[in-house]
């Protein structure tokens, strides 16, 4: 679907850039308090919705999050079984395998491309520089990390930080899908083109594949700039703020603009 010409506002760039900045820590003021909005404003807000595959499994017809308690016991049987998995080449190079982490009944769940040598080392999705960012990201929603469930798609470190290969990601896929169905998240947020694209069966560039809502598993996927890449390319913070603002609003919260 190509997009459609529209007029740029430059006071709405400059109120974007200005709103991103602050959300993201480049300003020492957050961005914060988020108030319910009427049902059918969030999804007026939102972008236009468009089909992307469903995975391996059938998918969920329900958005609502699990109420199952045992969702945390059978998370950390997936985690068992990740760190004893010997699927693939990489588990013969890591020092831990990285399950991810967070609230098993997560409302939104992040979704990166593959740990790093700071997530290697602790075990952990989402510890270093890129890490520190997410936080910032979730902080500026007025949530905590503790408030969503945070993955990759394959949970062991290629050497270098290299692409995951095809073969290593369809050895642990069934991993992430699990996790997605145990959770139920409303929304998620993919990081990054290896991410959105693994998830959803596409090979589209990043450019293309952001401003738009894919439904995926009962759950509404948002794709969004990597951290690393908002590291090296601070000038498309902004973009990735206009994307939380959509995950904010599908999610039935929103996020006041300041300029």
């Amino acid at each position: 679907m190509k997009d459609r010409p529209h007029r740029v506002d430059l006071a709405d760039v400059i109120r974007w850039h200005l709103e991103s900045e602050r959300a993201f820590g480049m300003h020492e003021l957050p961005l914060s308090g988020l108030r319910p909005v009427s049902h059918g404003e969030g999804a007026a807000a939102a972008a236009p919705t468009e089909v992307g595959r469903d995975g391996a499994h059938p998918s969920k017809t329900s958005s609502e999050p699990s109420s199952d308690p045992d969702v945390p016991a059978a998370l950390e049987a997936i985690a068992g079984r990740i760190a004893a998995c010997t699927a693939c080449r990489l588990s013969e190079s890591r020092t831990h395998a990285v399950p991810g982490q967070g609230n098993p009944r997560a409302r939104l769940m992040f979704v990166g491309e593959a740990p790093g040598r700071d997530e290697d080392l602790q075990g952990l999705a989402f510890v270093g520089r890129s890490g520190q960012l997410l936080t910032r990201m979730i902080e500026a929603l007025g949530l905590r990390r503790d408030d969503v469930f945070i993955a990759n798609v394959i949970k062991c470190r290629p050497p270098e930080n290299r692409d995951p290969a095809a073969d290593e990601v369809q050895a642990c896929f069934h991993f992430l899908m699990d996790q997605i169905d145990l959770v139920r998240p409303e929304v998620i947020c993919t990081l990054g083109g290896c991410a959105t694209n693994n998830l959803l069966g596409r090979s589209d560039p990043m450019h293309r594949m952001r401003g738009r809502v894919f439904p995926f598993r009962g759950a509404q996927v948002v794709p969004t700039y990597h951290p690393s890449y908002l590291l090296r390319r601070p000038e498309e913070k902004r973009k990735a703020w206009a994307d939380l603002q959509v995950a904010a609003r599908l999610l039935g919260l929103e996020v006041p603009r300041k300029s």
